[in-house]
């Protein structure tokens, strides 16, 4: 029998102090994000929000930035902090999602491409069967280092569905990760 929980991945107010910050497809993830929540809780799926923390700025616990973003209404049965890109790295994440007999993640948050893609990675090469939900996702424009190309998020996206898609994760919608 399969049981999951929605992992909800840095969707926190820290960024909104980066460089790269952008709310162009904010309202759409905000939307997606907070509609998975809720028809989680409404399924009884456990939510497991994680928080990514640092020493010292906008993502130190200091700052009082590391907190969800206002606009979501979210009440996780558990928090996870979180100092390396996957959710797993360094925390008690799979010993809690044992315990709770999870072994269906649904994953969800900020960045697409990289906490929310390693920690799917993560999450299948440790045995979970993994539901990615990237239009529950939300990253920002990134420039390629050597050629000067701005990858859009909806390339990026696109690009960490193709590698996940039948490796680490079904690749689903908002609409397709509740239905099962």
């Amino acid at each position: 029998m399969s049981r999951k929980a929605l992992i909800v991945i840095d969707a926190q107010h820290s960024f909104r102090h980066s460089t790269y910050w952008s709310e162009n497809d904010l309202p759409d993830y905000l939307e997606k994000q907070q509609a998975l929540i809720d028809g989680c809780v409404q399924q009884g799926i456990p939510v497991i929000q994680v928080f990514h923390v640092e020493d010292q700025g906008h993502f130190s616990m200091q700052s009082g930035n590391v907190r969800a973003l206002s606009e979501l209404s979210i009440n996780p049965q558990l928090v996870i902090h979180k100092r390396y890109h996957s959710a797993f790295a360094g925390t008690p994440l799979a010993a809690r999602l044992t315990e709770m007999g999870v072994n269906t993640l649904i994953i969800s948050g900020i960045r697409t491409e990289q906490c929310c893609e390693t920690t799917t990675r993560q999450a299948a090469d440790s045995g979970f069967t993994v539901d990615f939900v990237s239009e529950a996702t939300l990253t920002f424009p990134m420039t390629h280092a050597h050629s000067g190309r701005v990858y859009t998020p909806a390339e990026i996206r696109q690009r960490t569905e193709l590698v996940l898609d039948d490796r680490f994760a079904r690749i689903v919608t908002v609409a397709q990760a509740l239905a099962g």
